[in-house]
Order: structure tokens, then C-alpha cells, then sequence
């Protein structure tokens, strides 16, 4: 009896896949549920399994393009398991034996062009490469006078290069999420206003509470204590005082969304995802924390999926886990902003009329300016500034603590 593997829907709108690679081949025997390939759409990359024991047959190649529904693979479930092999390992004698047998049949012996222990010490002093010398010892040994002969007599020929110098070329077919991706991209720069104001946050307020309370954080959550959810947490504080930038156009329409999905950019082997954390603004940081990670993981392992990425109302992406100082992150649409967090340097900075050595970090505000004036992205930045620098006013929505406990 033969069983049909079908390509399931990755989710709604999405017509059809590419076949990105067989984890299993052609004639293996594969067990139900086992893992058999990978299926990228222009959202996700899924994986196909197994749905009963028996030899696989496949019916599609490596990178074409098949319509949802279509029949890829067939599994013959009246094929027996192939009995399990035992292997041996060969015994270290004998094979010490056979790499002897090799060794003497060479005809380059090992010495050719190896420097003996005493011209090696001089050639490591001196920075010189065994390839600029020329060996006169026996079998090609390099001498300690072959060294001297070559400093002495300048006759030192130029190093080889370390890496082979090649021209060739290598062509790959785009996945159908990269190009899917790069086609949101060039359209964002062809169909929006999109400009970046930047602002930078001293980071100490925040480093040294991680510092004194990360270790009983994760013995309470079981999680670690990162940057990333005190970002998160002031994001959904400063959009819900500047509500143009948690907005989008819908034709003629501005909708002004009244609940804070955030997407955290997570660049991923099959390339740039962003998994979206629902009603971030309810949440705590623990509960952020908890949420980036189990996002993060599945989308690295290519097990996120399509509603796990769909319908956030902004994003955050850290080029900073890079070594990026600064950039102006493009508008991930349909959203209107896109929060750029960078590298952390000790920079000098006035501090109260002195100079002082603080952990500056760059942000950056990508926005479109068709429904985001300069006064909201501005606020919004600063709102954010503000809150990084004095996390007690996370607990406050952006309010001076001190105030609410007065009630001024």
C-alpha cells in the first residue's frame, strides 16, 4: 500500500512552496513521523513528515515549485525495515600498520620543505615563513644555515598566500522567503515616506540593575534577564503615547491600533524573521523574556509559523548582537516604524558639567512620514530615551515615580 505525502498550507493566502531539501532520500526507509523535508513558502519554512513506516519515493526535486495540496512524496508501507548493521571498528594495530604501508610508499618525504628545531626558533624570531626559504638538509630539510644564508644574503622569496585564489562562482536559487522579503524591502523605498531620526540612551541604569538582580531573576522565572525586554517594555509605554507611530494606512484610512504586537527581528538561517509577541504591553518583563526566547528558538530552527510572524504593530531589530554602531532599519509594511537598537561602547559624555565614561547605546526611528510628523517620532524616541535611563518609570507608564507616589 502506498501513502501520499501532500503539501499542507503554511497558512492562509499562500498558494504554493519550494521544495527546499529532502532530509530523507529517494528508497530510504523512513518511520512515521520522522522528519523528510523541508518546505519553504514566501512566510515560512515548514517541515514535511513521514505518516507511516515503509521506503520513501519522492516525486519532486530539490528547489521547484509545487501548488499547495500537490502529492511530493509516497511512502510503500508493505516494504520490511531493513535489518540494523552491525559495524566493527578496526583494530588500532592494524590499522597503525596500514598508515605505516602508506607512509613508505610516499614518495615526498616529510622532511621536504620542514625546518629543523633550530632553524625554526630563528625563522619564528625573524617572521619568516618556510615557504621563503630554500631547504638544502636532507630531504628537503630546512637547515638553520639555509635561514641565515637567506636573512644574510636578502635571497628570502615572497610568502605563498595562506588561501587559495580562485574566480570561480557559485549560484544559488533565491528561496521563495527571500525573495518574498527582498520584494517587501524595495517596495517599503518605492511606496513610503520613510525617514530616520537617531538619539542615544546611556545604558548604566539598566547594566547595573541586571547586574544586581539577574542572578535572583532567573532563579524566580528560569529565565535570564537580557536588554531586549526593557526595550520591549518602554516600546509599547511611548506607543501608547504617540499612537501615529502603532498606526497604518489602509487605503485612505489611518487604523490606529490600540494594543502593542511588537516583532523582534531574528535573523535566522533561512534569513531576517520577525516572530510577534501579542499584547506586549501587558506583559511583564519576565514574561517578555520568556516570549523572545521561545520565539527566537523556533524561528532558528525553522520551527516558527505563519501566525506566529503575522500582524505586529511595530518592530524592534538589534544590530547591535552584530557589532552595528549605527543604521536606519527599514519600515517592516504594513507598519509606519521600526526601532533600531545598536552595539553598547563606553563613550565620554558631560554628565552635570563633567566628563565621565558611560555605556552609550545608538538608537534609530525609521518611520513614514505620511502619518508620523517629526514632533511623534522625536517624542517617541525620547520617550523611550527616557525610560532605559530611569527604569523605575517603566512601573509608571513614563511618569515621574516620585509623582504618582505624591499624587502630583
Amino acid at each position: 500500500m502506498a501513502v501520499e505525502i501532500k503539501v499542507p498550507s503554511p497558512g492562509e493566502s499562500i498558494s504554493e512552496v519550494q521544495i527546499a531539501r529532502w532530509i530523507k532520500n529517494d528508497g530510504d526507509y523512513v518511520e512515521k513521523d520522522e522528519e523528510i523535508a523541508e518546505i519553504d513558502s514566501d512566510k515560512a519554512t515548514l517541515t514535511l513528515v513521514a505518516e507511516a513506516d515503509g521506503i520513501l519515493k519522492t516525486l519532486a526535486k530539490e528547489g521547484e515549485t509545487i501548488a499547495v495540496g500537490s502529492v511530493v512524496a509516497s511512502i510503500d508501507t508493505s516494504a520490511k525495515a531493513p535489518a540494523k548493521k552491525e559495524t566493527k571498528k578496526a583494530e588500532p594495530a592494524k590499522a597503525e600498520v596500514v598508515a605505516a604501508a602508506v607512509a613508505a610508499n610516499t614518495k615526498d618525504s616529510y622532511a621536504n620543505g620542514h625546518p629543523s628545531v633550530a632553524a625554526k626558533k630563528l625563522m619564528d624570531e625573524n617572521n619568516i615563513a618556510p615557504a621563503q626559504v630554500v631547504s638544502s638538509g636532507k630531504d628537503g630539510r630546512i637547515t638553520k644555515g639555509d635561514v641565515v644564508n637567506a636573512v644574510k644574503n636578502g635571497t628570502l622569496r615572497l610568502a605563498m598566500p595562506t588561501h587559495e585564489i580562485t574566480r570561480d562562482q557559485k549560484r544559488e536559487k533565491m528561496t521563495m522567503l527571500r525573495k518574498k522579503v527582498s520584494e517587501r524591502l524595495v517596495s517599503v523605498k518605492r511606496n513610503t515616506a520613510m525617514l530616520t531620526t537617531f538619539n542615544e540612551v546611556d545604558m548604566s541604569a539598566v547594566m547595573n540593575l541586571r547586574k544586581q538582580y539577574k542572578d535572583a531573576f532567573k532563579e524566580k522565572h528560569g529565565i535570564g534577564l537580557g536588554f531586549m525586554s526593557f526595550f520591549t517594555k518602554a516600546v509599547t509605554e511611548a506607543l501608547q503615547a504617540f499612537p501615529a507611530v502603532n498606526a497604518q494606512i489602509d487605503g485612505d484610512e489611518i487604523v490606529f491600533n490600540k494594543y502593542c504586537d511588537v516583532g523582534i527581528a531574528v535573523s535566522a538561517p533561512k534569513g531576517l524573521m520577525v516572530p510577534v509577541i501579542r499584547n506586549a504591553e501587558a506583559l511583564t518583563l519576565a514574561e517578555i523574556e520568556a516570549a523572545i526566547a521561545a520565539l527566537a528558538t523556533k524561528a532558528r530552527d525553522g520551527k516558527i509559523t505563519v501566525d506566529e510572524m503575522n500582524g505586529g504593530t511595530f518592530t524592534i531589530t538589534n544590530g547591535g548582537v552584530f557589532g552595528s554602531m549605527m543604521s536606519t532599519p527599514i519600515i517592516n509594511p504594513p507598519q509606519s516604524a521600526i526601532l533600531g537598537m545598536h552595539n553598547i561602547v563606553e563613550r565620554a559624555v558631560v554628565v552635570n558639567g563633567k566628563i565621565e565614561v558611560r555605556p552609550i547605546m545608538y538608537l534609530a526611528l525609521s518611520y513614514d512620514h505620511r502619518i508620523i510628523d517629526g514632533r511623534e517620532s522625536v517624542g517617541f524616541l525620547v520617550k523611550v530615551k527616557q525610560m532605559i535611563e530611569d527604569p523605575l518609570k517603566l512601573m509608571t507608564g513614563g511618569t515621574d515615580p516620585m509623582k504618582v507616589l505624591l499624587g502630583v
